[in-house]
Protein backbone atom coordinates (compact mmCIF):
# COMPACT_ATOMS: atom_id res chain seq x y z
CA UNK A 1 0.00 0.00 0.00
CA UNK A 2 1.13 3.27 -0.78
CA UNK A 3 1.74 5.62 1.58
CA UNK A 4 -0.73 9.08 1.20
CA UNK A 5 -0.84 11.98 3.54
CA UNK A 6 -4.29 12.82 2.01
CA UNK A 7 -7.06 12.57 4.82
CA UNK A 8 -9.48 9.99 3.51
CA UNK A 9 -13.22 9.70 4.83
CA UNK A 10 -13.45 6.68 6.81
CA UNK A 11 -16.17 3.78 5.08
CA UNK A 12 -19.51 3.71 5.99
CA UNK A 13 -20.27 1.46 8.59
CA UNK A 14 -23.13 0.22 6.31
CA UNK A 15 -21.01 -0.49 3.86
CA UNK A 16 -18.54 -1.95 5.74
CA UNK A 17 -20.67 -3.90 7.49
CA UNK A 18 -21.72 -5.36 4.34
CA UNK A 19 -17.96 -5.92 2.87
CA UNK A 20 -17.14 -7.82 6.37
CA UNK A 21 -20.32 -10.44 5.60
CA UNK A 22 -19.33 -11.27 2.03
CA UNK A 23 -15.56 -11.72 3.17
CA UNK A 24 -17.21 -14.76 5.89
CA UNK A 25 -17.23 -17.85 3.39
CA UNK A 26 -13.63 -16.64 2.62
CA UNK A 27 -12.56 -16.33 6.17
CA UNK A 28 -14.32 -19.47 7.21
CA UNK A 29 -12.00 -21.64 4.06
CA UNK A 30 -8.55 -20.06 5.55
CA UNK A 31 -9.79 -21.33 9.47
CA UNK A 32 -10.44 -24.52 8.44
CA UNK A 33 -6.83 -24.84 6.34
CA UNK A 34 -5.29 -23.50 9.64
CA UNK A 35 -7.29 -25.83 12.23
CA UNK A 36 -6.13 -28.98 10.21
CA UNK A 37 -2.64 -28.38 11.29
CA UNK A 38 -1.49 -29.78 14.30
CA UNK A 39 0.54 -27.53 15.40
CA UNK A 40 0.72 -28.10 19.09
CA UNK A 41 4.04 -26.69 20.22
CA UNK A 42 5.04 -29.51 22.39
CA UNK A 43 7.65 -32.06 20.22
CA UNK A 44 6.53 -34.91 22.67
CA UNK A 45 3.39 -34.94 21.36
CA UNK A 46 2.94 -33.55 17.63
CA UNK A 47 5.97 -33.10 15.59
CA UNK A 48 7.43 -29.48 15.13
CA UNK A 49 6.79 -29.73 11.20
CA UNK A 50 3.14 -28.87 12.10
CA UNK A 51 4.25 -25.77 13.73
CA UNK A 52 6.35 -25.02 11.19
CA UNK A 53 3.79 -25.30 8.59
CA UNK A 54 1.16 -23.60 10.11
CA UNK A 55 3.93 -20.34 10.89
CA UNK A 56 4.53 -21.10 6.85
CA UNK A 57 0.83 -20.22 5.97
CA UNK A 58 0.39 -17.44 8.27
CA UNK A 59 3.74 -15.88 6.34
CA UNK A 60 2.02 -16.52 3.19
CA UNK A 61 -0.96 -14.72 4.44
CA UNK A 62 0.59 -11.62 5.28
CA UNK A 63 2.18 -11.51 1.98
CA UNK A 64 -0.40 -11.80 -0.13
CA UNK A 65 -1.91 -8.88 1.99
CA UNK A 66 0.80 -6.66 1.15
CA UNK A 67 2.93 -6.79 4.48
CA UNK A 68 6.44 -5.93 4.26
CA UNK A 69 9.74 -7.24 5.81
CA UNK A 70 7.43 -10.63 6.64
CA UNK A 71 9.88 -12.89 8.68
CA UNK A 72 9.35 -16.27 10.75
CA UNK A 73 10.89 -14.70 14.06
CA UNK A 74 13.25 -17.94 15.77
CA UNK A 75 12.51 -17.55 19.42
CA UNK A 76 14.44 -18.54 22.32
CA UNK A 77 12.41 -21.33 23.06
CA UNK A 78 12.63 -22.95 19.95
CA UNK A 79 9.53 -21.82 18.19
CA UNK A 80 8.21 -19.74 15.22
CA UNK A 81 6.83 -16.22 15.38
CA UNK A 82 5.52 -14.53 12.26
CA UNK A 83 6.30 -10.66 11.85
CA UNK A 84 4.98 -8.58 9.28
CA UNK A 85 4.74 -4.80 8.75
CA UNK A 86 1.63 -2.75 6.52
CA UNK A 87 2.65 0.62 5.92
CA UNK A 88 -0.04 3.25 6.15
CA UNK A 89 -0.66 7.09 5.45
CA UNK A 90 2.17 9.13 6.60
CA UNK A 91 1.82 10.38 10.07
CA UNK A 92 -0.54 8.14 11.21
CA UNK A 93 -0.34 5.88 14.52
CA UNK A 94 1.29 2.04 14.45
CA UNK A 95 -1.10 -0.29 15.79
CA UNK A 96 0.27 -4.25 16.82
CA UNK A 97 -2.07 -6.82 15.87
CA UNK A 98 -1.38 -10.07 18.03
CA UNK A 99 -2.68 -13.93 17.83
CA UNK A 100 -0.87 -17.22 18.27
CA UNK A 101 -1.13 -20.07 15.77
CA UNK A 102 0.28 -22.76 18.07
CA UNK A 103 -2.53 -24.58 20.08
CA UNK A 104 -3.53 -26.70 23.39
CA UNK A 105 -3.21 -31.02 22.65
CA UNK A 106 -6.65 -32.28 21.58
CA UNK A 107 -6.74 -33.90 24.77
CA UNK A 108 -9.11 -37.19 24.28
CA UNK A 109 -9.47 -37.33 20.78
CA UNK A 110 -12.22 -39.91 20.82
CA UNK A 111 -14.25 -37.62 23.05
CA UNK A 112 -14.77 -35.02 20.30
CA UNK A 113 -17.82 -35.09 18.39
CA UNK A 114 -15.90 -34.44 14.88
CA UNK A 115 -11.87 -34.52 14.33
CA UNK A 116 -10.03 -32.07 16.71
CA UNK A 117 -8.10 -30.81 13.32
CA UNK A 118 -10.52 -30.89 10.63
CA UNK A 119 -12.90 -27.42 11.24
CA UNK A 120 -16.91 -28.55 11.34
CA UNK A 121 -19.94 -26.47 11.01
CA UNK A 122 -22.65 -28.05 13.56
CA UNK A 123 -25.41 -26.20 15.13
CA UNK A 124 -24.34 -22.77 14.18
CA UNK A 125 -20.78 -22.93 14.92
CA UNK A 126 -17.46 -24.26 13.63
CA UNK A 127 -15.83 -27.16 15.78
CA UNK A 128 -12.10 -27.65 15.60
CA UNK A 129 -8.84 -26.91 17.75
CA UNK A 130 -7.52 -23.68 17.95
CA UNK A 131 -11.39 -22.41 16.30
CA UNK A 132 -11.15 -19.47 18.63
CA UNK A 133 -7.91 -19.97 20.60
CA UNK A 134 -6.34 -18.55 18.94
CA UNK A 135 -6.30 -19.16 14.65
CA UNK A 136 -9.62 -17.71 14.68
CA UNK A 137 -8.02 -14.28 15.84
CA UNK A 138 -5.52 -14.83 13.06
CA UNK A 139 -8.36 -15.15 10.43
CA UNK A 140 -10.57 -12.20 12.77
CA UNK A 141 -7.16 -9.57 11.76
CA UNK A 142 -6.99 -10.80 7.98
CA UNK A 143 -10.86 -10.11 7.75
CA UNK A 144 -10.67 -6.81 9.50
CA UNK A 145 -7.49 -5.29 6.95
CA UNK A 146 -9.67 -7.16 3.91
CA UNK A 147 -12.62 -4.62 4.65
CA UNK A 148 -10.97 -1.76 5.33
CA UNK A 149 -8.69 -2.19 1.66
CA UNK A 150 -11.65 -2.33 -0.11
CA UNK A 151 -13.19 0.73 1.50
CA UNK A 152 -10.43 3.15 0.74
CA UNK A 153 -7.39 1.55 2.54
CA UNK A 154 -5.87 0.87 5.89
CA UNK A 155 -5.69 4.08 7.97
CA UNK A 156 -2.67 2.85 10.30
CA UNK A 157 -0.02 1.31 10.13
CA UNK A 158 -0.10 -2.22 11.39
CA UNK A 159 2.39 -4.47 12.73
CA UNK A 160 1.37 -8.11 12.93
CA UNK A 161 2.89 -10.87 15.04
CA UNK A 162 1.49 -14.12 15.40
CA UNK A 163 3.10 -16.20 17.90
CA UNK A 164 3.93 -20.04 18.16
CA UNK A 165 4.03 -21.07 21.66
CA UNK A 166 1.66 -18.93 23.54
CA UNK A 167 -0.06 -22.20 24.88
CA UNK A 168 3.01 -23.46 26.56
CA UNK A 169 4.11 -20.30 28.56
CA UNK A 170 7.78 -20.76 27.62
CA UNK A 171 8.52 -17.55 27.12
CA UNK A 172 10.16 -17.33 23.53
CA UNK A 173 8.49 -14.21 22.10
CA UNK A 174 9.08 -12.19 25.22
CA UNK A 175 12.17 -12.51 25.19
CA UNK A 176 12.99 -11.95 21.59
CA UNK A 177 11.20 -8.65 21.66
CA UNK A 178 12.73 -7.92 24.94
CA UNK A 179 16.16 -8.05 22.40
CA UNK A 180 14.45 -6.16 19.83
CA UNK A 181 12.73 -3.91 21.83
CA UNK A 182 12.53 -1.79 18.23
CA UNK A 183 10.33 -4.31 16.04
CA UNK A 184 6.63 -4.41 18.18
CA UNK A 185 6.96 -0.60 19.35
CA UNK A 186 3.07 0.67 18.46
CA UNK A 187 0.83 2.99 19.81
CA UNK A 188 -1.68 0.75 20.49
CA UNK A 189 -1.57 -2.97 20.73
CA UNK A 190 -4.99 -5.13 20.23
CA UNK A 191 -4.38 -8.31 21.75
CA UNK A 192 -6.96 -10.75 20.05
CA UNK A 193 -6.86 -13.42 22.02
CA UNK A 194 -9.63 -12.66 25.22
CA UNK A 195 -12.95 -12.58 24.31
CA UNK A 196 -16.98 -11.50 25.06
CA UNK A 197 -18.34 -12.56 28.19
CA UNK A 198 -21.17 -14.45 26.16
CA UNK A 199 -21.88 -14.40 22.81
CA UNK A 200 -23.48 -11.09 21.71
CA UNK A 201 -22.09 -9.09 24.34
CA UNK A 202 -18.91 -7.02 23.30
CA UNK A 203 -16.24 -7.15 25.92
CA UNK A 204 -12.96 -5.66 26.79
CA UNK A 205 -10.97 -7.86 28.88
CA UNK A 206 -8.94 -5.08 31.45
CA UNK A 207 -7.24 -7.48 33.36
CA UNK A 208 -5.57 -10.36 33.45
CA UNK A 209 -4.06 -13.10 36.03
CA UNK A 210 -0.64 -14.10 35.91
CA UNK A 211 0.64 -17.54 36.21
CA UNK A 212 3.40 -19.86 37.49
CA UNK A 213 3.73 -23.38 35.77
CA UNK A 214 5.88 -25.92 38.09
CA UNK A 215 6.83 -29.24 38.15
CA UNK A 216 7.31 -31.11 41.94
CA UNK A 217 9.15 -34.60 42.39
CA UNK A 218 8.59 -36.33 45.76
CA UNK A 219 10.73 -39.64 46.60
CA UNK A 220 10.89 -41.46 49.55
CA UNK A 221 12.37 -44.80 48.55
CA UNK A 222 15.62 -46.21 46.23
CA UNK A 223 12.97 -48.06 44.35
CA UNK A 224 9.12 -49.47 44.84
CA UNK A 225 8.33 -51.75 47.10
CA UNK A 226 6.05 -54.82 47.48
CA UNK A 227 2.98 -53.26 49.53
CA UNK A 228 2.61 -56.91 51.15
CA UNK A 229 6.38 -56.89 52.29
CA UNK A 230 6.51 -53.32 53.39
CA UNK A 231 3.27 -51.25 53.54
CA UNK A 232 2.42 -50.19 56.59
CA UNK A 233 6.02 -49.04 57.73
CA UNK A 234 7.49 -47.54 53.90
CA UNK A 235 6.73 -44.26 52.94
CA UNK A 236 4.89 -44.32 50.07
CA UNK A 237 5.49 -41.20 47.67
CA UNK A 238 2.25 -40.97 46.04
CA UNK A 239 0.78 -40.82 49.21
CA UNK A 240 3.05 -37.97 50.15
CA UNK A 241 2.40 -36.77 46.80
CA UNK A 242 -1.02 -36.25 47.77
CA UNK A 243 -0.81 -34.75 50.88
CA UNK A 244 1.12 -32.09 49.16
CA UNK A 245 -1.76 -31.20 46.56
CA UNK A 246 -4.28 -31.44 49.57
CA UNK A 247 -2.47 -28.64 51.30
CA UNK A 248 -3.14 -26.32 48.38
CA UNK A 249 -6.60 -26.21 49.07
CA UNK A 250 -8.81 -24.84 51.96
CA UNK A 251 -11.90 -27.26 53.06
CA UNK A 252 -14.43 -24.90 50.58
CA UNK A 253 -11.57 -25.36 47.70
CA UNK A 254 -10.05 -21.74 47.97
CA UNK A 255 -6.70 -21.82 47.20
CA UNK A 256 -3.92 -21.26 49.98
CA UNK A 257 -0.52 -21.26 49.37
CA UNK A 258 1.60 -19.96 52.31
CA UNK A 259 2.29 -16.08 51.69
CA UNK A 260 -0.96 -15.48 50.05
CA UNK A 261 -3.40 -14.63 52.29
CA UNK A 262 -3.91 -10.91 51.17
CA UNK A 263 -4.73 -11.91 47.51
CA UNK A 264 -7.16 -14.54 48.74
CA UNK A 265 -9.22 -12.22 50.00
CA UNK A 266 -9.01 -9.75 47.52
CA UNK A 267 -12.49 -8.79 45.33
CA UNK A 268 -13.70 -7.82 42.08
CA UNK A 269 -15.32 -4.32 41.89
CA UNK A 270 -16.18 -4.96 38.52
CA UNK A 271 -18.93 -6.98 36.37
CA UNK A 272 -20.33 -9.68 38.08
CA UNK A 273 -20.35 -13.06 37.00
CA UNK A 274 -23.56 -14.91 38.50
CA UNK A 275 -23.35 -18.32 39.77
CA UNK A 276 -26.16 -20.01 37.61
CA UNK A 277 -24.55 -18.38 34.98
CA UNK A 278 -21.35 -19.63 35.41
CA UNK A 279 -22.23 -23.43 36.72
CA UNK A 280 -24.27 -23.03 33.14
CA UNK A 281 -21.20 -22.33 31.33
CA UNK A 282 -18.66 -24.17 33.00
CA UNK A 283 -21.27 -27.65 32.98
CA UNK A 284 -20.94 -28.15 36.50
CA UNK A 285 -22.77 -31.47 37.84
CA UNK A 286 -25.77 -30.97 39.82
CA UNK A 287 -25.30 -31.21 42.85
CA UNK A 288 -21.50 -30.53 42.96
CA UNK A 289 -20.90 -27.16 44.96
CA UNK A 290 -18.53 -24.55 43.67
CA UNK A 291 -15.02 -24.42 44.79
CA UNK A 292 -14.17 -20.87 46.70
CA UNK A 293 -15.35 -18.04 48.84
CA UNK A 294 -16.46 -14.44 47.42
CA UNK A 295 -18.18 -13.83 44.49
CA UNK A 296 -17.55 -15.83 41.04
CA UNK A 297 -15.74 -12.92 39.67
CA UNK A 298 -13.83 -12.84 42.85
CA UNK A 299 -12.60 -16.07 42.30
CA UNK A 300 -11.84 -15.96 38.51
CA UNK A 301 -10.21 -12.43 38.30
CA UNK A 302 -9.10 -10.96 41.80
CA UNK A 303 -7.73 -13.99 43.41
CA UNK A 304 -5.25 -16.60 42.94
CA UNK A 305 -6.43 -20.22 42.14
CA UNK A 306 -4.09 -23.18 41.68
CA UNK A 307 -4.92 -26.17 39.15
CA UNK A 308 -3.23 -29.74 39.62
CA UNK A 309 -2.74 -30.17 35.60
CA UNK A 310 -1.40 -33.34 35.90
CA UNK A 311 -0.10 -36.80 38.09
CA UNK A 312 2.63 -39.15 37.14
CA UNK A 313 1.79 -42.51 38.61
CA UNK A 314 0.36 -45.42 37.48
CA UNK A 315 -2.46 -46.39 35.93
CA UNK A 316 -5.19 -48.36 37.25
CA UNK A 317 -5.24 -50.61 34.36
CA UNK A 318 -1.94 -52.68 34.74
CA UNK A 319 -1.20 -51.37 38.38
CA UNK A 320 0.93 -53.82 40.59
CA UNK A 321 0.68 -53.97 44.73
CA UNK A 322 3.24 -51.31 44.97
CA UNK A 323 4.72 -49.20 47.30
CA UNK A 324 6.04 -46.00 44.97
CA UNK A 325 9.41 -44.91 45.19
CA UNK A 326 8.70 -41.41 43.30
CA UNK A 327 5.79 -39.57 42.32
CA UNK A 328 5.58 -36.02 40.48
CA UNK A 329 2.95 -33.35 39.24
CA UNK A 330 2.46 -30.44 37.01
CA UNK A 331 1.20 -27.53 39.29
CA UNK A 332 -0.25 -24.30 37.90
CA UNK A 333 -0.92 -21.30 39.80
CA UNK A 334 -2.76 -18.43 38.82
CA UNK A 335 -1.96 -15.46 40.36
CA UNK A 336 -4.22 -11.86 39.96
CA UNK A 337 -2.83 -8.40 38.82
CA UNK A 338 -0.89 -6.30 41.93
CA UNK A 339 0.98 -10.34 42.87
CA UNK A 340 4.36 -10.50 41.77
CA UNK A 341 4.49 -13.88 39.61
CA UNK A 342 8.27 -14.40 40.57
CA UNK A 343 7.16 -13.60 44.58
CA UNK A 344 4.51 -16.64 43.84
CA UNK A 345 6.73 -19.07 42.25
CA UNK A 346 8.59 -18.73 45.58
CA UNK A 347 5.88 -19.20 47.91
CA UNK A 348 4.59 -21.65 45.94
CA UNK A 349 8.14 -23.57 45.66
CA UNK A 350 8.19 -23.31 49.69
CA UNK A 351 4.79 -24.27 50.85
CA UNK A 352 5.39 -27.28 48.46
CA UNK A 353 8.59 -28.00 50.49
CA UNK A 354 7.17 -27.32 53.51
CA UNK A 355 4.08 -29.73 53.23
CA UNK A 356 5.85 -32.75 52.56
CA UNK A 357 4.96 -35.35 55.37
CA UNK A 358 7.58 -37.91 56.62
CA UNK A 359 10.52 -35.88 55.60
CA UNK A 360 9.95 -36.78 51.74
CA UNK A 361 11.94 -35.02 49.47
CA UNK A 362 10.52 -32.72 47.20
CA UNK A 363 12.54 -30.99 44.26
CA UNK A 364 10.47 -28.38 42.69
CA UNK A 365 11.44 -27.41 39.31
CA UNK A 366 9.91 -23.62 37.76
CA UNK A 367 7.90 -24.80 34.11
CA UNK A 368 6.61 -21.46 32.77
CA UNK A 369 6.03 -18.26 34.41
CA UNK A 370 4.31 -14.97 33.59
CA UNK A 371 2.94 -11.97 35.28
CA UNK A 372 -0.79 -10.45 35.45
CA UNK A 373 -1.73 -7.97 33.24
CA UNK A 374 -4.30 -4.62 33.80
CA UNK A 375 -4.99 -2.22 30.94
CA UNK A 376 -6.25 1.30 31.42
CA UNK A 377 -9.81 1.45 30.43
CA UNK A 378 -9.62 5.04 29.59
CA UNK A 379 -7.56 5.63 27.03
CA UNK A 380 -8.35 6.76 23.44
CA UNK A 381 -7.73 3.30 21.98
CA UNK A 382 -10.52 1.79 24.70
CA UNK A 383 -12.96 5.05 23.56
CA UNK A 384 -12.25 3.67 20.11
CA UNK A 385 -13.17 0.45 20.87
CA UNK A 386 -16.57 0.96 22.32
CA UNK A 387 -17.30 2.95 20.12
CA UNK A 388 -16.93 0.59 17.25
CA UNK A 389 -18.35 -1.95 19.10
CA UNK A 390 -21.72 -0.19 19.81
CA UNK A 391 -21.73 -0.34 15.72
CA UNK A 392 -20.97 -3.74 15.13
CA UNK A 393 -23.10 -4.74 18.13
CA UNK A 394 -26.84 -2.95 17.43
CA UNK A 395 -28.06 -2.00 20.75
CA UNK A 396 -24.85 -3.25 23.36
CA UNK A 397 -22.94 -1.34 24.77
CA UNK A 398 -19.25 -2.61 25.72
CA UNK A 399 -18.69 -4.33 28.81
CA UNK A 400 -14.76 -4.27 30.93
CA UNK A 401 -14.50 -7.80 32.33
CA UNK A 402 -11.69 -9.56 33.81
CA UNK A 403 -9.93 -12.69 32.65
CA UNK A 404 -8.54 -15.74 34.45
CA UNK A 405 -6.05 -16.78 31.70
CA UNK A 406 -2.91 -15.18 31.22
CA UNK A 407 -1.04 -13.94 28.25
CA UNK A 408 2.44 -13.08 29.74
CA UNK A 409 3.48 -11.17 26.29
CA UNK A 410 1.19 -8.48 28.05
CA UNK A 411 3.33 -7.46 30.82
CA UNK A 412 6.55 -7.65 28.38
CA UNK A 413 4.77 -5.11 26.18
CA UNK A 414 3.46 -2.86 28.83
CA UNK A 415 7.14 -2.60 30.12
CA UNK A 416 8.98 -1.89 26.82
CA UNK A 417 5.95 0.28 25.29
CA UNK A 418 4.78 1.98 28.69
CA UNK A 419 2.63 4.72 26.05
CA UNK A 420 1.00 2.38 24.29
CA UNK A 421 -2.67 1.18 24.74
CA UNK A 422 -3.08 -2.08 24.95
CA UNK A 423 -6.98 -3.66 24.21
CA UNK A 424 -7.48 -7.15 24.53
CA UNK A 425 -10.28 -8.56 22.33
CA UNK A 426 -11.43 -11.89 21.14
CA UNK A 427 -13.41 -15.09 19.80
CA UNK A 428 -12.87 -17.33 23.22
CA UNK A 429 -16.35 -16.26 25.12
CA UNK A 430 -17.89 -19.40 27.18
CA UNK A 431 -19.48 -21.19 24.56
CA UNK A 432 -16.08 -21.70 23.13
CA UNK A 433 -14.88 -24.64 25.28
CA UNK A 434 -11.20 -23.12 24.67
CA UNK A 435 -8.56 -25.57 26.15
CA UNK A 436 -11.27 -28.42 26.55
CA UNK A 437 -12.58 -31.11 24.10
CA UNK A 438 -14.78 -29.93 21.72
CA UNK A 439 -13.88 -26.11 20.73
CA UNK A 440 -15.52 -24.69 18.72
CA UNK A 441 -16.16 -20.70 17.75
CA UNK A 442 -19.11 -18.26 16.73
CA UNK A 443 -19.56 -17.10 13.27
CA UNK A 444 -21.30 -14.30 14.35
CA UNK A 445 -18.86 -13.71 16.37
CA UNK A 446 -16.01 -13.79 14.11
CA UNK A 447 -18.29 -11.30 11.96
CA UNK A 448 -18.91 -8.57 14.47
CA UNK A 449 -15.23 -8.35 15.74
CA UNK A 450 -13.98 -8.65 12.34
CA UNK A 451 -16.34 -5.46 11.92
CA UNK A 452 -15.05 -3.78 15.23
CA UNK A 453 -12.06 -4.44 14.51
CA UNK A 454 -11.89 -2.75 11.32
CA UNK A 455 -14.26 -0.02 12.64
CA UNK A 456 -11.86 0.66 15.33
CA UNK A 457 -8.93 1.38 13.35
CA UNK A 458 -10.59 4.02 11.46
CA UNK A 459 -11.46 5.99 14.88
CA UNK A 460 -9.02 5.24 16.37
CA UNK A 461 -6.59 6.90 13.39
CA UNK A 462 -9.09 9.52 14.12
CA UNK A 463 -8.12 10.37 17.43
CA UNK A 464 -4.21 10.91 16.32
CA UNK A 465 -4.75 12.94 12.96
Amino acid sequence: MEASSNHQPGPVPAELAATVAALQPRARTELAELVAFRSVADEAQFPKSECEAAADWVAGALRAEGFQDVALLDTPDGTQSVYGYLPGPAGAPTVLLYAHYDVQPPLDEAAWISPPFELTERDGRWYGRGAADCKGGVVLHLTALRALKEHGGVPVNVKMIVEGSEEQGTGGLERYATAHPELLAADSIVIGDAGNFRVGLPTATATLRGMTLVRVQVDTLEGNLHSGQFGGAAPDALAALIRVLDSLRAEDGSTTVTGLEDEAAASWEGMQYPEEDFRKDAKVLDGVELIGSGTVADRLWARPAVTVLGIDCPPVVGATPSVHAGARALISLRVPPGTDAVTATKLLAEHLTAAAPWGARVAVEQVGQGQAFRADTGSPAYTAMADAMRIAYPGQEMQISGMGGSIPLCNTLTALYPEAEILLIGLSEPEAQIHAVNESVSPEELERLSLAEALFLGRYAETKR
